[in-house]
């Protein structure tokens, strides 16, 4: 019988940051920071929201605004913000956590292990959430920064060459630093986000003053009467409007790192308010002076204060663009635990901040991405039609999964789920229609994006499951070879051979070669295995599991968190310290080294398969990705048809 010298791992997890109600300097230091990491992307809507919905409601004409357009605008805003933002996410995603992180593939992963459905439906659903985030994580940058610096054209000459060549070169330096780590400047981003927030808020409140019959847009029926009066205007407006609830995913996808309650108080008690005094504020400019709606977010301050807000608001599109570069790289990592894209080099960047992680590949494509769509697109306008598409989108994926959660986790009614999802899933849906409207205006660049980060995530899926069966199906079980190795002539030579395999049942294909071609077994043997879970972190304890299947051959599995980063060399001196012999010096590290060939009849259709293979061949060095000493391993090359 193994001796099983770990308990199996536990139902626990960590819990998010929850602060106590007597840690008051903490919760107020989370606070500053969620306001810098959490609401960039939100917060600088302002910048282009209001004008491009009263320039689709004059139906792009360049015509004055009518006042009842402006204030039906400013009350749409200020009603989805509520809604979408305000009741949707801080009041009831917020909740849905999975032991404390949030996100869409954390949501995903919740519903996989509390539900009873099959996998593949949620994992789906996932996937076209995570590639629609893929698309706006390419479009936030390039719409947030270039809409910052339009605001210079007011101030001093400038072309619109000359636009775009500052765009592309603030946009470079940006991807350029991100190898360095943001931990160094990061810790000023809540502050700037405060400034900024006070700043667009007293703007907005100084206009009111001066015009203060822009409040009457508080009451609904201002919105109602607009989008009835002319439906085909109202919808092209509203996707408009929904550029002012861009960022909201943020809030969720950022749960684990700030928590609840300061990213609960932050948001009603400091940006709702700026916000809405934002947008009033433009709307009372552009009801005194029809002109200023060539940007109202500018004219909200006196000429000579442009600059310096032109200034400002560069610095909070950075910040802005930073939390949205960040997230990618979050969520690429969580995709590669969840198996849906291949390894890829991690760099930790800051030594004290588990989550500050530098992804290579990812910023560099990223960085083409955007850098293509400013040259494509060139204006706010075109690029504001691909950003709705992609926010919506995800929303949308975000509700239907949340509703399985609450059916599957939480055990509510059906029709309690529907009184509470139905209504933000229909508003959702509505604004969808209105985006889908703008498809041929620049919204197929998200379809696009979307379209092919879905099939590259779904392919490597069914790829890596075809690939792991074919594996299964012709690997010895590993107790069968433990006679065959105790009784075998093969040479035995000192020290550890730890061989790493996808399944720890079976025997390792590099120790079968080990065996056929060297002649020879080392005097331990550890299997060890390294299995994805839905739970976000697991510590040690909960996910190393040792068994000794005999003196000399021992079974270790490695069950990691989505959020977490596998560390071989660290899980071996964990079971050293609980009884597995062995030291540093005397370890090898075998490894197999697949190389994916295509076969006939492929299991797949011919485009995927080569699409797979592409993958599999730029994947990431397994030593690279587990933390694996270089000098200590030793690659048996296998191939494997697909």
């Amino acid at each position: 019988m193994p001796d099983i010298l770990t308990t199996e791992q536990s139902d626990a997890a960590p819990e998010g940051p929850e602060i106590g109600p007597s840690d008051a300097t903490r919760f107020l230091a989370l606070t500053v920071v969620g306001l810098g990491v959490v609401y960039g992307d939100i917060g600088t809507s302002p910048l282009y929201a209001f004008k491009d919905a009263v320039a689709a409601a004059s139906g792009g004409t360049g015509a004055a605004p009518r006042t009842d357009a402006v204030l039906g605008i400013l009350s749409l805003i200020l009603w989805t913000l509520i809604i979408l933002v305000s009741m949707k996410y801080v009041l009831i995603l917020l909740r849905a956590d999975n032991h404390g992180e949030g996100g869409i593939l954390a949501l995903m992963a919740l519903v996989q292990r509390a539900s009873s459905r099959k996998a593949l439906p949620v994992l789906v659903l996932g996937a076209i959430g995570a590639a629609l985030f893929y698309g706006d994580a390419l479009i936030t940058p390039a719409i947030s920064v270039m809409s910052a610096v339009e605001g210079a054209k007011l101030a001093m000459p400038l072309s619109h060459g000359g636009l775009l060549i500052v765009t592309i070169a603030i946009l470079v330096a940006l991807f350029a630093v991100q190898g360095y780590g943001t931990h160094r400047v990061a810790g000023a981003f809540g502050p700037v986000m405060i400034l900024w927030f006070l700043v667009i808020g007293g703007a907005g409140l100084y206009q009111i003053a001066k015009n203060p019959a822009v409040l009457v847009a508080v009451n609904p029926l201002y919105a109602a009467t607009f989008l009835t009066t002319d439906v085909g205007i109202g919808l092209v407006t509203l996707g408009a409007v929904f550029l002012a609830v861009t960022g909201a995913e943020a809030l969720y996808a950022d749960l684990g790192h700030i928590g609840r309650k300061p990213i609960t108080v932050a948001w009603f008690g400091f940006v709702l308010p700026s916000l809405l005094l934002s947008y009033f504020g433009q709307g009372a400019v552009v009801l005194s002076d029809a002109a200023a709606i060539d940007n109202p977010f500018y004219r909200t301050v006196p000429e000579a204060y442009i600059m310096p807000l032109v200034g400002l608001a560069t610095i909070a599109t950075i910040i802005a663009s930073q939390a949205t570069i960040t997230g990618a790289y979050s969520l690429t990592r969580q995709a590669i635990q969840l198996r849906l894209l291949p390894r890829m080099s991690v760099r930790h960047t800051s030594g004290e901040h588990a989550g500050q992680i530098y992804l290579p590949a990812v910023n560099w494509l990223m960085m083409t991405g955007v850098l293509a769509i400013v040259i494509a697109f060139q204006d706010t306008t075109q690029l504001a039609a691909a950003y709705g598409i992609a926010v919506t989108g995800t929303m949308i994926v975000t509700a239907i999964l949340a509703i399985m959660m609450m059916s599957a986790s939480w055990k509510w009614s059906p029709v309690r789920i529907a009184v509470v999802m139905a209504p933000f899933l229909a508003l959702e849906l509505v604004f969808l229609s209105a985006n889908l409207l703008k498809v041929d205006d620049g919204g197929w660049a998200t379809l696009v994006i979307a379209a092919v980060m879905l099939a590259i995530m779904l392919v490597w899926w069914k790829g890596s499951e075809i690939l792991l069966a074919k594996t299964r199906r012709t690997e010895l079980p590993l107790l069968d070879l433990m006679p065959i190795i105790e009784r075998s002539s093969v040479a035995v030579v000192p020290g550890t051979g730890v061989y790493l395999t996808a399944n720890a049942d079976n025997t390792p294909t590099a120790l079968l070669h080990t065996m056929k071609h060297f002649r020879a077994v080392h005097e331990r043997i550890v299997i060890m295995s390294v299995i994805p879970s839905s739970w976000p972190y697991l510590d040690m304890m909960e996910s190393v599991s040792i068994e000794k299947l005999s003196d000399r051959i021992a079974r270790v599995r490695v069950v990691t968190g989505f959020m977490q980063q596998p560390n071989i060399p660290a899980v071996l001196d964990y079971c050293r310290a609980h009884g597995l012999p062995g030291d540093n010096a005397s370890t090898s590290f075998m490894l197999s080294r697949r190389e994916v060939k295509r076969e006939q009849p492929s299991a797949m259709p011919p485009p995927a398969t080569a699409l797979f293979i592409v993958l599999a061949h730029n994947a990431a060095d397994a030593t690279d990705y587990f933390g694996i000493p270089k000098d200590r391993v030793v690659e048996i090359g296998t191939q494997v048809g697909l």
